[in-house]
């Protein structure tokens, strides 16, 4: 997942964004000090106008559009960076222009914009094939006037853990080996989770394991590895960025047959700064660089050493060439 010199910059333009109200905090760990929208047709072009950059609400949503921000102003461009609540938001606020950049997951965009087009029950399009899944979100992403530049290596999808001793006991390193154990299992995920292609129901379906009941616990949240450290779960759903299992003894089942789609990182783009080439590649050099092993590093200094996400960002990117330090 993811330069010219620097130019001068004006200074921040206070103004809020119409439509949704966006919650803006001096930089914590899930958001950044914003500036404010500027017209989405002056942001194209080094140094001219306030390029709107905006994130999901959690850690590794403020990580990212402090990168997205870091590398942008290098490249000579004024930015302003807003939390938005969830991507019912900022979809529409992208598709608006009212924000012009935001880093989004691959297959789960993907599918957001499929039922948005053919409705809740449309076929999926997304699959664990990244090229593949790219193809199908550029048809309709210019639907809805944004384009997708290049998705970067580092991507965050859905995992399961077990703990180590259960896994170690029971000889299991991927999920094949949990469905071929057979032992009924609980599983702690979100809410979401029973009715979830990718979730429940592929775990039964692609992989035989029998979910006997889910546990509310939320998505990588302390809360479902807990229940599974404790013995109460015996799988949790987690995120391949997660690199806090190992404080909950916890270890990941590789999903060896690709029941989880591609969500790479991929920055979605306001059609009317798509063909910006200094924007776009700034964004670009940032995706060709980031693994997603960066990135649970980058999670784990924010999340673990309670460290700023735009202190992780700049060190990251500067480490790496991206910016000057």
């Amino acid at each position: 997942m993811i330069f010219a010199a620097r130019t001068p910059r004006a200074g921040a333009v206070g103004a809020a964004l119409a439509g949704v109200a966006l919650a803006l905090s001096a930089c914590a760990a899930g958001e950044v000090e914003s500036g404010g929208a500027a017209d989405p047709s002056s942001s194209a072009g080094g140094g001219e106008g306030t390029v709107v950059i905006g994130g999901p609400e959690f850690t590794e949503g403020a990580i990212m559009t402090q990168m997205y921000s870091d590398v942008l102003e290098d490249a000579g461009y004024e930015t302003s960076v807003v939390t938005v609540g969830n991507r019912e938001l900022y979809f529409g606020e992208l598709s608006d222009g009212k924000i012009q950049v935001v880093p989004d997951y691959l297959g789960t965009l993907t599918e957001y914009m499929n039922t948005k087009v053919d409705g809740q029950d449309a076929e999926v399009i997304a699959s664990s094939d990244v090229e593949a899944t790219l193809e199908q979100a550029r048809e309709l992403a210019p639907q809805f006037g944004i384009g997708l530049l290049e998705p970067a290596k580092a991507q965050n999808q859905n995992a399961f853990a077990v703990t180590e001793d259960f896994a170690t006991q029971n000889n299991l390193k991927t999920l094949s080996d949990l469905g071929a154990l057979g032992q009924p299992v609980v599983l702690a995920a979100t809410e979401e989770c029973p009715e979830r292609p990718f979730c429940a129901p592929g775990l039964q379906d692609v992989y035989g394991i029998e979910i006997t009941s889910v546990t509310p616990t939320g998505f990588a949240t302390a809360a479902t590895k807990q229940e599974v450290e404790s013995g109460k779960a015996q799988l949790g759903l987690v995120a391949t960025t997660d690199a806090t299992l190992e404080q909950f003894g916890l270890v990941e089942l590789e999903d060896d047959k690709g029941l989880q789609q591609a969500e790479n990182l991929v920055p979605a783009v306001n059609e009317k700064i798509a063909d910006d080439a200094a924007l776009v590649g700034a964004l670009e050099e940032l995706s060709q660089t980031l693994t997603t092993a960066d990135l649970a590093t980058l999670n784990e200094q924010v999340d673990g050493q309670r460290q700023l996400p735009e202190d992780v960002a700049k060190e990251y990117l500067t480490d790496k060439g991206l910016i000057d330090g």
